[in-house]
């Protein structure tokens, strides 16, 4: 009995797009007994592959046939399957509204497409929004298993209320977890940076806040470059970078840095606020899936934490009347230079442009500007009178290339207590004094 294979092939393609692990033996069996083909298993399986490779096979314009003796390269036995935006039942080409509903896809997550006929299937080529590449080595599997190492629910004694108005801000940015600064010896004045050095600059940063506590609540603002990049360059890519851990590797130590931190201070403060920077140059979309895993984590263990994971370039959040605009001061794909650490007008036009579309003028009284990346802690008060531009220093030791091209650099952070009624905001800085020690090198 001659089986007519076009009635089948719509809900096939929709069933192997949907396996993890493609096979048309296994659609083949699916449809034969769902549809009580009366035809024979064997013979339905070979002509249905049959259809398949002639859906990837064959292109929409006649070519000329060569003379020569034909290939018997493997290459030609290959089947690579894509998901056909050819409508099997109009006999037209699907739009893209009608390819993602056919194929289940998020519509409103694509952030651009170009349909793609020259290959023998007609596909449509999809970037969404929310698209985070994982590699081989930093799997799905990996990730959750990382995550449930840390997942233990705890019930706090509630903190020691303190009679006073004010709010507790740390900001800290540029952590390069996994960057080099030293890789062969011979850096101007060397350095050290790998998970100890991170470890032990969080003991200081824990003890420094603790003993400077005068807020009953902690505003914690990480602002990008969290990890120095991506198999082993930025998420830019092109840029090559020395590192000292693999994907894995970076992964483990930012995120168990993450959680000791709020493991630290969450017995401290009666609530803890978590603002992170996920558009940057360095990190970009890896930062996020460290923090997607580590607001998953301590959200769950602590009812008094919330962390907000910003993925746009400039975002912002109120305190009372103030409000702190933050950004990492360069984008992942867009912006070569980014922010400066001096501003000039483009800069505060920019700025103010953001401003009045979101109606900060209107909400807040007091508002500050709040940047990474430039490496360097230069706070200015004067240059805009309706904002305040603070460049806050990095967490990380400068790398190499900074130490040739400009100098040593220090790293550290920054704590304010503000008060959310008033224009009144106490900074403190505090700069590391450990990471090139013993850094200085013998010539041989």
């Amino acid at each position: 009995m001659k089986v007519d294979y076009s009635i089948y092939l719509n809900e096939a393609l929709q069933i192997y797009g949907s396996q993890k692990k493609k096979s048309i033996t296994k659609v083949a069996e699916i449809l034969h007994k769902k549809h009580a083909v009366k035809t024979s298993f064997q013979t339905f399986r070979r002509g249905l592959s049959d259809n398949f490779k002639r859906i990837n096979a064959v292109e929409t314009a006649p070519r000329k046939i060569s003379k020569r003796k034909k290939s018997t390269s493997k290459k030609t036995d290959a089947n690579p399957f894509v998901l056909s935006a050819w409508n099997f039942k109009t006999g037209e080409m699907m739009d893209i509204d009608e390819y993602c509903e056919f194929y289940k896809l998020p519509r409103n997550d694509v952030k651009s497409y170009k349909l793609v006929s020259h290959t023998g299937t007609p596909f449509f080529n999809i970037l969404f929004k929310e698209n985070i590449e994982i590699s081989k080595d930093l799997t799905e599997d990996y990730i959750a298993n990382a995550v449930k190492k840390y997942i233990q629910p705890i019930k706090l004694p509630q903190p020691k209320k303190m009679e006073s108005p004010l709010v507790d801000r740390l900001i800290y940015t540029d952590a390069h977890i996994g960057m080099t600064p030293n890789k062969d010896g011979f850096a101007l004045y060397g350095g050290k940076w790998d998970e100890e050095e991170l470890l032990q600059h969080l003991n200081e940063t824990v003890a420094f806040i603790v003993s400077e506590q005068q807020g009953n609540k902690l505003i914690i603002d990480e602002l990008g470059d969290f990890v120095d990049g991506w198999d082993g360059e930025t998420v830019r890519k092109g840029h090559k970078l020395p590192q000292n851990m693999d994907n894995q590797q970076m992964f483990d130590v930012g995120l168990k840095f993450k959680v000791l931190l709020i493991d630290a201070l969450v017995h401290y403060y009666s609530e803890i606020e978590v603002h992170n920077i996920c558009e940057d140059n360095h990190a970009g979309a890896f930062g996020y899936v460290i923090n997607a895993a580590f607001k998953n984590i301590v959200e769950l263990k602590y009812k008094n934490v919330t962390v907000v994971n910003h993925r746009k370039f400039i975002n912002h959040y109120f305190c009372g009347d103030h409000c702190f605009v933050i950004s990492h001061g360069k984008d992942s794909h867009a912006l070569k230079f980014g922010f400066k650490p001096h501003l000039d007008p483009k800069q505060i036009e920019k700025i103010d442009q953001y401003l009045k579309q979101n109606g900060i003028y209107k909400k807040a009284d007091y508002i500050e500007f709040s940047k990474g990346d430039s490496h360097q802690m230069l706070f200015d008060y004067c240059t805009s009178d309706d904002f305040d531009y603070m460049n806050y220093p990095a967490y990380s030791p400068s790398s190499e290339w900074v130490q040739t091209n400009f100098k040593k650099g220090r790293s550290g952070f920054v704590l304010q207590h503000v008060n959310p009624h008033q224009n009144y905001k106490i900074v403190k800085p505090y700069f590391f004094t450990s990471q090139y020690a013993n850094s200085t090198q013998k010539a041989s």
